[in-house]
């Protein structure tokens, strides 16, 4: 029974949880990554937890998208995705995608679990590790890292071996891992 669940076990059994934003121009958007998510979804890799769509017009203006309006623009069979709301995401956050988009643009706002990863994280609860550092490295920042290596291996550059500034991991207070 859902009732006599303990919410905080059924915590501990999830992967590491992460979020997206991804914007596109509105007259741009042809679907083709959804596939590819649907199939990461098919094979267990991840499991969506949130996914709503934002539109911001050349003026401004802010729309969140119904399932509807998103199977309206042909860009995907939104029912694929029918039922991706769990509640995490509420207007606010949705408001701040929105604000972080171009006029003209549409965003995908998604939170996903990383299911391929559950295995490892409640083995590091269970052995009391805590998360004390996380990031992303963008493509581009480790592109340009190795471009600067590349550079510096007849040079002796003593900065080409590090991390670029916007590539260092991000500090967070001490959670459990996952």
């Amino acid at each position: 029974m859902a009732a006599d669940t303990d919410p905080a076990a059924d915590l501990a059994q999830l992967g590491p949880v992460d979020y997206l934003v991804v914007a596109f121009p509105t007259d741009g958007m042809t679907g083709e990554a959804f596939p590819m998510l649907v199939d990461l979804v098919d094979r267990g890799v991840i499991r969506i937890l949130d996914l709503a769509f934002v539109r911001k017009d050349h003026d401004g203006a802010v729309t969140m998208l119904s399932q509807q309006d998103v199977e309206r623009m042909q860009v995907l069979d939104a029912a694929l995705f029918d039922g991706a709301a769990s509640g995490l995401l509420d207007p606010t956050d949705l408001g701040e995608a929105a604000a972080a988009m171009d006029p003209g643009t549409a965003a995908a706002v998604l939170v996903y679990e990383n299911v391929w990863a559950t295995p490892f994280a409640r083995a590091l609860r269970r052995s009391g590790g805590q998360l004390i550092a996380h990031g992303h490295i963008p493509v581009q920042a480790l592109l340009d890292q190795l471009d600067q290596l590349e550079a510096a291996e007849g040079g002796g550059d003593a900065a080409a071996g590090s991390i670029p500034q916007q590539a260092s991991a991000e500090r967070s207070s001490t959670e459990p891992v996952g």
